[in-house]
């Protein structure tokens, strides 16, 4: 009398999805979005083509959850380790860090979001990058309104702008760079962001004038 094999058990649909999208990430940073294969991304992962084409409809599609995936990621990363700190400059180096070692430890979902945007140009895979930058910079004025609320909303737009800008470059040359930590890297942003909001800070009692078009000197010189 002979037994039949018994059957492997099914891996949950959540499951699969994530290790499809984590394959997908290491594949499309090998080898670039454009020239990535989803014959290779299933055989990797040991699926049929079909079923990642069920799951994420296209080959885009599936770059943008992988995308989106990474959005969640940093903005738990970032959030969390800002939460509940009421002193300003502590909760802006505890968010700068987390930032940069979000960048450190997920190096493949970085150089994903990172590396491919430029052949990505106006497609919802560009659109769910620029959902990062958009996410962060709201999240980076959420918290300075919470420790400067008389500076004008317009300030704290630009400030958050240049904060997110500024992260962004630095993370490229701190993931490259040997013997830089993640707390070496929010000093450097904390030098020139702290600078020029400490002084916002120590005037929470003050009105400040939002930043007209003019450049200051001009303004100082009465030009």
């Amino acid at each position: 009398m002979t037994t039949s094999a018994p059957r492997k058990k099914r891996m949950p649909r959540a499951e699969r999805e994530q290790q499809m999208l984590t394959i997908a990430e290491e594949v499309f940073v090998e080898q670039g979005f454009v020239a990535s294969s989803m014959d290779d991304i299933a055989a990797r992962v040991g699926v049929s083509k079909p079923m990642i084409y069920e799951y994420f409809g296209s080959k885009e599609g599936l770059l943008v959850a992988c995308i989106r995936r990474a959005k969640a990621e940093l903005f738990d990363c970032v959030a969390n380790a800002a939460a509940g700190i009421t002193d300003p400059e502590m909760a802006l180096r505890s968010g700068f860090t987390a930032f940069f070692r979000y960048a450190d430890e997920h190096r493949l979902s970085w150089q994903l979001v990172l590396n491919n945007e430029g052949a990505l140009a106006g497609s919802a895979a560009a659109e769910a990058i620029e959902e990062i930058r958009t996410e962060q910079t709201t999240l980076d004025r959420a918290l300075l309104e919470t420790f400067v609320p008389h500076v004008p909303g317009q300030t704290l737009d630009a400030i958050a702008e240049i904060i997110v800008g500024a992260c962004e470059r630095l993370s490229r040359w701190y993931v490259r760079t040997e013997g830089v930590t993640a707390e070496d890297a929010a000093e450097y942003v904390m030098r020139l962001a702290w600078y020029g909001l400490r002084p916002l800070v120590a005037s929470s009692d003050e009105n400040v004038e939002p930043v007209q078009g003019s450049h200051p000197a001009q303004e100082n010189n009465g030009a």
